[in-house]
């Protein structure tokens, strides 16, 4: 029998085997570094409660593996529980969307759903949810973070400040381009499962009924579409909330963020994520129409899908709803995320450009070694 390495691969295994297994190294590594992270958190409550020194705990330290791994766990528990909890009324908009001649209006919409399915009627889909938006979630937060570090050295220390905004939507582009391939398949299931009665009874009968009647093709035929509503979403997402938090520190907090408390941090951190909340459904709606039905409707085309909905119900049907739902979401989002973030000792998102500040901060000192 051949020797192993140090992750239990023999040198012979093949490159994915290797692959994975490294992965799975390092994610159990930075298990324990995060694990370690958090006591020290916690530690520090407890210091200052009893009045005890005790060693003190790592910090993360910005752009590393720690902290992009962090981000993304921040990301599953703000996208996943906030999208979980606005279910009822995601349910709602998606039956507008499919049949608006039953389901009218918000107020119809949740009265023909209570008188055909009761309280738990509201749920349907509850578990495609949770699992697709936490793995988005993940996606997002976690890559919006890697790319705008990487974006912000490509461009360099004199240009990432006055580029920024560029900056801000083309990582979070980047980022959503590969979130949404871990969202589609659950999206699919959820929206059939939701507005097709006795379709399934959740993701664990559902999924696999998808992928016998259409192939696993048939999970990711609604891909274009979505990328569609969510690249646009996520970019003026990200963008604008950046954006919104900047100018409310420069403009209306009468001190740097910094010296600002948390739960004042916490509190712009909502209020710039709801604003930018509303431009993200009004910009994304269209698409959002056009994922509802062609995941609805079999074999339909998105030229189907127009000539159905007309362009007027295309930008329009169901946009209320989704203004209310979308600018609570995103708000409550960021507003998880950063709490996330404070727990473990990160700082809360925008208002400060760290990639900028650093890198000119290392080319300063670079250049005053040269001299």
């Amino acid at each position: 029998m051949g020797s192993r390495d140090k992750v239990g691969c023999s040198p012979a295994a093949l490159p994915l085997d290797r692959v994975l297994a490294t992965f799975a190294a390092n994610a159990e590594q930075l298990g324990r570094r995060w694990e370690a992270t958090v006591r020290g958190r916690c530690g520090e409550g407890a210091r200052a409660a009893g009045g005890k020194e005790e060693t003190k705990g790592a910090d993360i330290a910005m752009h590393t593996p720690l902290f992009y791994a962090t981000c993304a766990l921040g990301g599953i528990l703000s996208t996943g529980l906030t999208h979980l909890a606005v279910t009822p009324l995601d349910l709602v908009k998606c039956n507008m969307q499919v049949d608006p001649s039953k389901y009218r209006d918000i107020s119809s919409g949740f009265g023909v759903l209570l008188q055909e399915q009761g309280l738990g009627g509201f749920f349907k889909g509850w578990m495609a949810t949770l699992v697709g938006y936490s793995c988005q979630g993940a996606c997002k937060f976690g890559f919006y973070e890697f790319f705008k570090k990487c974006y912000s050295d490509i461009a360099g220390p004199e240009h990432a400040e006055k580029l920024r905004t560029l900056i801000y939507l083309a990582a979070s582009a980047s980022a959503e381009v590969i979130a949404d391939v871990a969202l589609c398949p659950m999206e699919a299931v959820k929206v059939r499962v939701q507005t097709q009665p006795g379709f399934a009874r959740c993701l664990t009968d559902g999924l696999p009924k998808i992928v016998q009647s259409e192939g696993a093709f048939g999970l990711y035929k609604g891909l274009l579409p979505l990328w569609g509503r969510q690249v646009p979403y996520t970019m003026m997402k990200f963008a604008c909330f950046e954006t919104i938090v900047e100018m409310v520190y420069k403009h209306a907090v009468p001190k740097p963020k910094d010296q600002c408390s948390k739960p004042l941090q916490l509190a712009v951190s909502f209020a710039g994520g709801y604003i930018a909340g509303v431009f993200c459904a009004a910009i994304s709606h269209p698409a959002d129409n056009l994922v509802s039905f062609l995941n609805n409707a079999q074999g339909a085309t998105v030229a189907d899908a127009v000539r159905t909905l007309g362009m007027w119900g295309l930008f329009t049907r169901g946009l209320p709803l989704r203004i209310i739902m979308v600018g609570t979401l995103t708000g409550a989002q960021w507003a998880t995320y950063d709490a996330f973030k404070v727990f473990v000792g990160l700082p809360t998102s925008g208002g400060v450009n760290p990639s900028g500040a650093a890198a000119a901060a290392l080319h300063q000192v670079d250049h005053e070694k040269q001299s």
